[in-house]
This record gives C-alpha cells, sequence and structure tokens, in this order.
C-alpha cells in the first residue's frame, strides 16, 4: 500500500448525480486500500489517471479539519448542510486508525451539527466513533455496506475488504448505543436466505442497490471492468441482471415491511 500525505485547499464537494439529494459529498481520503473489484470509482477520473491499480495507493488529507471548519461554516450561512461522507472512497481506511482524518471531521460536525449527515462504510472501525456519532443525535445516520452473507463470496470479490461478520458486529453495537443505522446490501452480490433473517434484529432499515441502479451509469462502468466473467465463474450468471435484486428484496419482505425497504437511490438521500 503506497500512502501519500496532501495539503488539500478544499474538501467539501458540490452534491451531483445520484447523490443530488445532498448539498455536498465529503471524502477524507483519495484512494481506498479495500480495492473492491466492483468499485466503480475504478472507472472515473480519481482512478484512472492515477497511474497504479486501485486498491494500492491512499492519500491522506492532512490537516483536513481546519480547511473543512472553514468552509463547513461557510457552507452553512447559505442554507441547509446536508453532507454523504464518502462518495469516491470508505472514510474507514485501515489507515484511519492511527490518522483519525475522518475522526477529526466528525468532530467538527459534532459541536454544530449539519441538518444531516449520511456515514457509508463497511469498516468496522466506525464503532470507535460511537461517541460523536451519539453527539450528532438524529443528524446521522451510518450505512454500513452488507453486500451478501456469504464470506467466499465476500473473498472473491472484495477479498480485502473487512469480514461479513464484523461489520454485522458493528450494526449491533451501534444499533445497542442508540446510533441510527441501516444495512446497505449494495452492490448487492450473490447471498443466501439467511440474509435477511440475519439482519432483521439488526436494523429497522435496509436499501438494496445494484450495478445498473446504482453505479450512476446505468451499469456501463461496471460493464467495462469485467464484473461478469467473476459471476461466470461461480456459475452464479442469474445475480448478474438488472432483476436479481428481487432475490434479495422478496426475502427481506418476509422480515421487513415494505417501509423499511428502500431501493437504490432513496435509500441513501438525506
Amino acid at each position: 500500500m503506497k500512502i501519500l500525505y496532501k495539503y488539500p485547499k478544499t474538501l467539501l464537494n458540490k452534491g451531483t448525480g445520484f447523490l443530488a439529494g445532498y448539498s455536498h459529498s465529503l471524502n477524507p481520503y483519495t484512494g481506498c486500500s479495500f480495492g473492491c473489484s466492483y468499485c466503480y470509482v475504478r472507472q472515473m477520473p480519481v482512478a484512472i489517471f492515477r497511474g497504479a491499480e486501485w486498491g494500492t495507493w491512499v492519500d491522506i488529507k492532512k490537516e483536513a479539519a481546519a480547511v473543512f471548519q472553514k468552509e463547513y461554516q461557510k457552507a452553512k450561512t447559505k442554507g441547509p448542510v446536508t453532507i454523504f461522507m464518502s462518495s469516491s472512497t470508505d472514510p474507514y481506511q485501515p489507515i484511519e486508525n492511527k490518522e483519525q482524518i475522518t475522526r477529526s471531521l466528525l468532530e467538527v460536525m459534532a459541536c454544530d451539527p449539519p441538518d444531516f449527515l449520511l456515514v457509508q462504510t463497511r469498516s468496522p472501525l466506525v464503532r470507535r466513533d460511537i461517541d460523536l456519532l451519539l453527539r450528532l443525535g438524529k443528524h446521522v445516520r451510518v450505512s454500513m455496506t452488507v453486500e451478501t452473507d456469504l464470506e467466499e463470496i465476500r473473498k472473491h470479490f472484495s477479498p480485502q475488504a473487512p469480514p461479513i461478520a464484523a461489520r454485522l458486529k458493528t450494526l449491533q453495537l451501534l444499533a445497542e448505543a442508540g446510533v441510527p443505522t441501516q444495512a446497505a446490501i449494495a452492490p448487492l452480490l450473490p447471498s443466501s436466505a439467511r440474509l435477511a433473517e440475519l439482519l432483521r434484529p439488526l436494523v429497522d432499515r435496509v436499501c438494496v442497490d445494484d450495478y445498473f441502479m446504482g453505479d450512476g451509469s446505468g451499469g456501463k462502468r461496471t460493464r467495462k471492468m469485467g464484473i461478469e466473467a467473476l459471476y461466470k465463474q461461480l456459475g452464479l450468471e442469474e445475480w448478474y441482471s438488472p432483476s436479481a435484486y428481487r432475490i434479495v428484496y422478496d426475502r427481506l419482505k418476509q422480515y421487513f415491511s415494505e417501509d423499511q425497504l428502500f431501493i437504490s437511490q432513496p435509500g441513501f438521500e438525506p
């Protein structure tokens, strides 16, 4: 893993496209060490023009809190501030345990909460910041990616990402602490019927998304990455389909009411 230190001049970006419901997106890092095979960021300029394989580098935004605080306060004078963290990296990179960039940004927001903050992650490290998340109260939601319940599938598609069991345990700890949460089955990977049963005691809100609805290009970015070949290797081609989400959605309906289930973009909105 190649780690570089950068000193950014800005951190807040205008919410556009899939995130048009947000006033801003916020990325504490550039790059992502989880390097998931299906990540749509692989097809974005930040990755394409890097000259290094996605998942092998992370840029750390030093002194981010000071830069963010100025931008944040200015944004609050202009109207409601809703933030999606993060759109092109996981805010809880393994290096976050040492660098604490994400925590420093949460500390700024905990002192003066935004109208809404969604923390999108697949890392159990988010449990470290329960104290700050509680200070944000109703203004925050942690969205934990649980794209499958099958560890062998997780290892096939995202071998560097945290184990599924650790994510489920983190959802349990967040719920017990009183932090608003949701499970994001996004992107949907092959799973068993047990996934819905596992999630039922942990969350009261689930979002289901796939490549075709959620990669920002109707599935074109994902097709360019050759992800379908990974499904063929496993003999699970039926899961690489615009209708595959119905398999999981129908299973979820046995355990969750319809007002607790969301499909694609509405499930991530403020």
